[in-house]
């Protein structure tokens, strides 16, 4: 992922990751979700991958960029299963240099293999510019 120089809007940020078994059985743990879903596998051996856990993709891009989030709003719209490769999009849809950061809102979208959305967010928050120079 290039976070080589500082936010502009129409940047875009892709990171793909395919959830395991484990995976969602550690977050059922570690957030107390533990609905069937989660712990029962379907009849094609899948997991339901939690939805807040569908949620840490955009937030791994956000980490890469240093992004401090102030407010984040998804929507899940199709369930995610483990075993399935999800790719997510974050598009910084505004940046507005402040002083000492960028005030920054962006949108995500995640996709499965089948190039169905699972998931759209939007993430307002800001980037402290020494972190966009120290990335350059």
């Amino acid at each position: 992922m290039d976070v080589s120089h500082p936010p502009e809007a129409g940047d875009e940020y892709t990171f793909e990751r395919t959830f395991g078994h484990e995976d969602v059985r550690e977050f059922g743990e570690l957030s107390g979700d533990q609905q069937p879903i989660h712990t029962e596998p379907d009849e094609l051996g899948r997991l339901t991958v939690q939805g807040l856990l569908t949620a840490t993709l955009p937030t791994k891009i956000g980490g890469a960029l240093r992004y401090l989030a102030r407010s984040m709003t998804f929507e899940f719209v199709q369930p995610v299963y483990t075993g399935e490769r999800i790719t997510c999009t974050v598009r910084l849809e505004s940046v507005t240099e402040r002083d000492g950061y960028y005030d920054v809102e962006s949108a995500a979208v995640c996709t499965d293999e089948r190039d169905e959305v699972v998931l759209r967010g939007e993430i307002d928050g800001l980037i402290p510019m020494d972190a966009a120079s120290e990335a350059a």
